[in-house]
């Protein structure tokens, strides 16, 4: 039977090259997009509840939008469900997830304080967000991948930046009284964000084919993971500044080991070839 909505195409409405048509759809196929519209869900309705000053709550949503972002890429690929429509309701949910969301939460916290530098910086930050993740799309179609895109992102991916722009709230919800300097400060420390996102940083990925662990490291890796997220259930707020401070002092150390590696302090843009590795979860 005919409906008034268009059917749907993952890959676009050249299907026909590709094989059959099919009159129905795979569940698996299904899953990793609406795992994407919960992500959107869960940041849109961080947002909301910003404004509704129940601010934890905004930015616990915040971050599980960043979660479930995060794992549709890879379910994805389990059940080899990737397509075009993924892909782009993927680059949706990073924008308004890591960008968007982020930015309004913290103005609604604390840079409304700063009056309009503060929603000058939250622009920036969004724009920022919003370009970083335009330039990795048009780069990630590229065919020719240099050597060391699968061991260096260029810039502060964008996960990462939603978790690291946070930092002012986290502050805040561990006793430091908002003020108008404090708001300023914020102001300055969220365009510094900014500018790491969409910098020419080598920041270190953790994807390469050489990251290995020695076998007798192994148990004591995992219980170091267990400890941190018992930590981070316990002590949520000091466990997330600890993670940003910890994060940000690490940004040194990647751009030396690249500059020990390429030579240089700023990752090259070479024609024809893209800036960051081919895994879309690392927007």
């Amino acid at each position: 039977m005919d409906t008034p909505f268009p059917p749907y195409e993952p890959n676009g409405p050249n299907d026909e090259a590709r094989g059959p048509r099919l009159r129905e759809i795979p569940l698996r196929i299904i899953i990793p997009n609406l795992i994407t519209v919960l992500a959107i869900c869960a940041g849109l309705t961080g947002i909301r509840l910003a404004f509704e000053n129940r601010y934890e709550l905004a930015v616990g949503m915040v971050l599980l939008a960043a979660f479930l972002d995060g794992i549709d890429g890879r379910i994805a690929r389990l059940l080899k469900a990737t397509s075009k429509f993924g892909g782009q309701m993927d680059s949706l949910a990073d924008i308004v997830n890591f960008g968007v969301a982020p930015a309004l939460v913290l103005y609604v916290f604390i840079l409304d304080q700063a009056r309009s530098f503060g929603w000058i910086a939250a622009l920036i930050y969004a724009i920022a967000a919003g370009l970083r993740l335009a330039r990795f799309n048009v780069m990630a179609e590229r065919e020719t991948k240099a050597k060391w895109q699968s061991e260096y992102f260029v810039g502060v991916p964008a996960p990462a930046g939603a978790m690291l722009v946070l930092l002012p709230v986290y502050l805040g919800f561990l006793g430091l009284a908002p003020s108008p300097l404090f708001a300023y400060l914020a102001s300055g420390y969220t365009v510094l964000i900014g500018f790491l996102l969409v910098s020419r940083l080598p920041v270190w990925s953790g994807k390469s084919e050489g990251s290995r662990i020695r076998r007798d490291l192994v148990l004591p890796g995992i219980l170091l993971v267990v400890l941190y997220v018992a930590t981070l259930m316990s002590f949520t707020w000091e466990t997330m500044v600890v993670t940003v401070v910890a994060y940000l002092a690490t940004l040194p150390f990647g751009a030396r080991s690249w500059q020990r590696k390429y030579g240089g302090w700023t990752a090259p843009v070479t024609p024809g070839a893209s800036e960051f590795p081919e895994d879309p979860d690392g927007q």
